[in-house]
């Protein structure tokens, strides 16, 4: 634990633990954070790299901030493994997809006046949800924040050599053109492997880790 904070800290914690023989070729969890703001143009979001070794991928939070107005989740995920290069061996088909909802995540609702609005909707299950919705100025105005959860207990991803993780950030132009997206993403992504496992990214610093 480090404190990057000006003023000291109190720290509580406690340490479950058991006495027991742990095989040699023991997958061992692992969780790493990454946050990059602004994403850079025509780039995609790093969620995980590097991994070398068997194991398996477990989980994905995604804390997203949109800088653009309009719909800014038609990315795809890919999942890089077992000596994949140009192309995935798991390719999404859209960020909201992936996170098991659809459409924009938007439900049709009549207002008060008994007019059909479009809204994003939260939603919460077991294995993925769109947990948060920060929602700003408007439906699809600017500073929209989404937090998003994906578990992958039914569906393991399991690797034999190594993983690499992407996300593309990706809205639309005019006359159904894709517009990327240079928006402010986080994500912490949960796996098992079996070490050694590869050196984690720079921690980012006290002012890159800071929300506006």
């Amino acid at each position: 634990m480090e404190n990057i904070d000006n003023d000291p800290m109190t720290l509580f914690y406690q340490v479950d633990y058991i006495l027991t023989e742990v095989p040699s070729d023991a997958a061992y969890f692992h969780a790493q954070f990454r946050r990059i703001n602004p994403l850079p143009y025509k780039s995609v979001f790093v969620l995980l790299d590097g991994v070398q070794g068997r194991g398996q991928y477990v989980g994905t939070y995604l804390a997203w901030g949109v800088h653009n107005n309009g719909w800014w989740g038609e990315g795809e995920i890919k999942f890089y493994m077992d000596g994949d290069t140009d192309y995935p061996t798991i390719c999404g088909t859209g960020t909201e997809d992936y996170f098991c909802g659809s459409y924009d995540f938007d439900t049709r609702k009549k207002n008060a006046a008994g007019v059909d609005e479009s809204n994003y909707t939260e939603f919460n299950s077991p294995y993925s949800g769109l947990a948060q919705v920060i929602r700003g100025d408007g439906h699809y105005n600017t500073s929209q924040r989404f937090g998003l959860y994906r578990w992958h207990i039914t569906d393991p991803i399991r690797f034999e050599k190594n993983l690499r993780v992407t996300i593309q950030a990706l809205g639309w132009h005019s006359e159904g053109r894709y517009l990327p997206l240079q928006d402010d993403i986080a994500s912490t992504v949960f796996w098992y492997q079996t070490e050694p496992h590869g050196a984690f990214p720079v921690f980012p610093d006290k002012n890159a880790l800071e929300v506006n």
